[in-house]
């Protein structure tokens, strides 16, 4: 709701109500309002919502489901095992594996509660995403990939998301493919992150819906996907009143894929992406996306297409905002104060390809 003293958001999930605003006696005068007219209780600043956690900080707020993740590792008979630093081996083999069945319903139950915890887990995402692949004919090495992930949470109950209430604001994303990542399917991997300022707002890790002949195919379908998800949180801050002075940047470590977005004299042999391509470049050329390279070592969306090293899941895991609360960390303290600064020097060792 807009009005001239502010903007007040209100968000309803069944009989739970998050209101607020840009003016406290707005969002006080729509509270005693919606009192009058419903029966409901007023039960202050937001600390629990949907089995997540939030924990407020000087300069922002952490959300966490430690508590569902707790639960979680009780329910599944995991509350003793032993801790490990990654979600996914880096040869785990999933596809190919053939092995004793399991029960069905405790892996898609087991499963289902992980695919839960992403809402603030998103290191998790990729692993998460490989065991949904395989619930209708789940078998004793799938669960005990699925074992693994949860030994991961295991060791990281007390890490959330983090946002950061002040930090520039511009919007930008990262994009990746794994060509041809599934060896039974010859499906390849979207990932990709997209950034508020510092903060990670949307992210995914989806096999894709066709087999890619060409890897072109494959990264400029991840390119659209991305495009997609930023133009639509582009559309979400006009709505609500909140307008970029910059144009919203996304990065890809894929040079052929990004000359496709400004050299119109390859689309001629680039036909087999020909939808793909015009959306992208659409967006392009009108000024309403610029697209920049950056290195393979510093592609964030990697975290959500392939199993990485635990030097560099634990860097990325970072830079996503992925952290333990900041209150009771001094570690986490400290990222918070290298995040942007990370951020810059990517943009140092990154350039313009228009």
């Amino acid at each position: 709701m807009h009005c001239k003293i502010g903007t007040v958001l209100l968000l309803l999930y069944v009989d739970d109500i998050i209101v607020t605003g840009s003016h406290t006696a707005l969002i006080s005068e729509i509270i005693d309002e919606l009192g009058k007219e419903f029966a409901m209780k007023d039960l202050g600043s937001l600390h629990f919502f949907l089995v997540i956690e939030v924990t407020y900080f000087t300069g922002g707020i952490h959300l966490n489901q430690s508590k569902y993740a707790t639960e979680l590792l009780a329910k599944t008979g995991m509350a003793l095992a032993k801790p490990i630093s990654t979600p996914l081996a880096q040869k785990h083999g999933l596809q190919e594996a053939v092995d004793d069945p399991v029960d069905a319903s405790l892996y898609n139950s087991v499963v289902g509660s992980l695919q839960y915890l992403t809402l603030t887990r998103l290191d998790i995402a990729h692993a998460v995403n490989l065991a949904r692949q395989f619930m209708q004919s789940p078998n004793n090495t799938h669960y005990q990939v699925v074992k693994r992930i949860l030994r991961y949470v295991k060791g990281t109950t007390e890490y959330g998301l983090r946002i950061l209430s002040q930090s520039p604001f511009r919007l930008y994303g990262f994009s990746d493919a794994d060509w041809e990542e599934c060896p039974m399917t010859r499906r390849s991997t979207t990932g990709y992150n997209v950034y508020l300022g510092a903060n990670c707002i949307s992210w995914t890790s989806k096999k894709q819906h066709i087999v890619a002949r060409f890897s072109a195919k494959a990264e400029y379908r991840a390119l659209a996907s991305t495009t997609a998800e930023m133009t639509w949180i582009t559309y979400i801050l006009n709505d609500i009143g909140v307008h970029l002075k910059t144009v919203p940047t996304l990065f890809y470590d894929n040079l052929s894929a990004l000359y496709m977005t400004v050299n119109p004299v390859m689309h001629a042999r680039t036909k087999h992406v020909e939808m793909d391509y015009h959306f992208v470049r659409e967006k392009v050329v009108s000024g309403q996306l610029v697209t920049r390279f950056v290195r393979s070592k510093d592609q964030l969306a990697d975290i959500h297409t392939k199993a990485l090293t635990k030097q560099m899941f634990a860097g990325f895991r970072s830079k996503l905002g992925v952290v333990t609360t900041p209150l009771t960390s001094l570690r986490g303290s400290v990222e918070e104060v290298d995040h942007d600064k990370d951020k810059s020097e990517l943009d140092n060792h990154s350039y313009n390809v228009l």
